[in-house]
C-alpha cells in the first residue's frame, strides 16, 4: 500500500504563489500608456520574446522543483504485506572478551593459524545466523563492559557489530564481573525471558567494578543462566634460542571461576580449544525450551522520498548550469562571426 507519512506538507504547495502575490509591486497608473519606439530593431523585439519564453521555461522548472521537494518532505512510502513474527524464542546475550590476550594466535581455521578473536567471530557468525526466532544482544568487555547491541531479532546487525569489534577497543584487561552485571541490568526489565548469558573469555577477572562473586549473586537474583566458554589451546610451540618448546598459552585461564559461574546458575562450562569444541554450545542451546510470547505482526516499510529528492537535485543542476552553457554558445557564435 502506498501512503504519505507526513501529508500535511502538501499545504505548503501554494506558498511560492502566495509569496509572489504579496511581494508584487503595484502598477503605476500614470505610465499606463504605451510608448511606441519605431526605431527599435525587429531582432531586438524578437530577442525579448525569446527571453520571455526562456524565462517561462525556467519558471516551470522552478515550480516543478518546488513540487518535488514538497513531495519528498511528505515522505512517500510503501507498506508491504504483514509478516508474522515468531511467537516463541529465547533471549541470548553474548559477552565477548576483547582484552589484549585475545591476540594470541593459538587457534586454527581451515588449517590456518589465527588469533582467538578471529576464531570466535568465525564460529559465532554461523551461531548467530541459526538463532531464528531468538533475540540476541552483544556485550563487549575488557577494562570494563559496554553494551554494543541491545536484545533484538535483527541478527544481521548483531553479526555485523561482532565482526567490526577489534582487540583493545575497550582496553587490555578483563572485566568479567562487569560483563555479567551489565547483562543482569539488561535482563531486569524482561518479564518473559529465558535470560541466557553466553560469556566467552580467555583469562581471569583482572579489572572492573564488580567481582565475579558479586556479579554471580546478581545473576542468580535475576534468574540468569550463564554459559561460560574458556577460549585458548592447551599446547603451543614457541621458538626459542635452542629451538621450539611447548608452552601452555591458556595458563591464565581461570577455569575454576568459569565453572562456578556456570554451575551456580544452571548453565554449563565449555572448553574451546578449537572450532569444533566451541560449536558444541549449539546443541545445548537448542535443547532449551523457548518462551512463548504474544503473536506479533510487522509490515515491511520502504521509504521512497529519495526519488523525488534526486529528481529535484538533477533539475537544480540543469538550471544552475544553464548560464554557463549559454555563455559557451555565445562565445562560440562570436568566434564564428569573427571568422566569417
Amino acid at each position: 500500500m502506498f501512503e504519505f507519512a507526513m501529508p500535511w506538507f502538501f499545504l505548503l504547495l501554494p506558498l511560492p504563489i502566495l509569496t509572489y502575490w504579496l511581494s508584487k509591486a503595484p502598477k503605476n497608473t500614470q505610465l499606463s500608456g504605451a510608448l511606441k519606439a519605431p526605431f527599435i530593431r525587429h531582432h531586438n523585439v524578437q530577442h525579448t520574446v525569446n527571453s520571455g519564453d526562456q524565462n517561462n521555461k525556467i519558471s516551470i522548472l522552478h515550480s516543478l522543483i518546488w513540487c518535488l521537494l514538497i513531495l519528498a518532505c511528505a515522505r512517500p512510502q510503501w507498506l508491504g504485506e504483514p509478516i508474522s513474527l515468531p511467537a516463541q524464542g529465547r533471549d541470548l546475550m553474548l559477552a565477548v572478551d576483547l582484552s589484549g590476550s585475545m591476540k594470541m594466535d593459538d587457534m586454527q581455521i581451515n588449517n590456518q593459524q589465527v588469533d582467538r578473536l578471529k576464531m570466535i567471530k568465525f564460529v559465532m557468525q554461523d551461531f548467530i545466523n541459526r538463532r531464528t526466532g531468538d533475540r540476541l544482544g552483544l556485550i563487549l568487555f575488557a577494562d570494563t563492559a559496554y553494551l554494543q547491541t541491545p536484545l533484538t531479532r535483527d541478527r544481521k546487525t548483531v553479526a555485523q557489530m561482532l565482526d567490526e569489534s577489534v582487540i583493545g577497543l575497550v582496553g587490555d584487561k578483563t572485566a568479567i564481573g562487569d560483563a555479567i552485571g551489565l547483562a543482569a541490568k539488561r535482563f531486569a526489565n524482561k518479564d518473559k525471558s529465558n535470560r541466557i548469558l553466553i560469556l566467552l573469555t580467555d583469562g581471569q577477572n583482572t579489572s572492573g567494578n564488580l567481582q565475579p562473586e558479586q556479579a554471580l549473586q546478581l545473576a542468580q537474583e535475576q534468574g540468569i543462566k550463564i554459559y561460560t566458554i574458556g577460549v585458548g589451546a592447551d599446547e603451543m610451540l614457541q621458538r626459542g634460542f635452542l629451538g621450539y618448546r611447548k608452552i601452555n598459552p591458556s595458563a591464565d585461564l581461570d577455569e575454576k571461576m568459569l565453572s562456578t559461574l556456570a554451575e551456580s546458575t544452571g548453565g554449563q562450562y565449555f572448553r574451546a580449544r578449537d572450532t569444533q569444541e566451541l560449536s558444541q554450545i549449539y546443541h545445548e542451546l537448542d535443547k532449551l525450551e523457548p518462551i512463548s510470547e504474544d503473536a506479533l505482526q510487522m509490515r515491511p516499510l520502504t521509504t521512497l522520498f529519495y526519488w523525488p529528492l534526486a529528481l529535484a537535485l538533477v533539475l537544480s543542476f540543469i538550471i544552475a548550469l544553464k548560464p554557463f552553457y549559454q555563455n559557451v554558445l555565445r562565445q562560440k557564435n562570436t568566434v564564428e562571426s569573427n571568422h566569417g
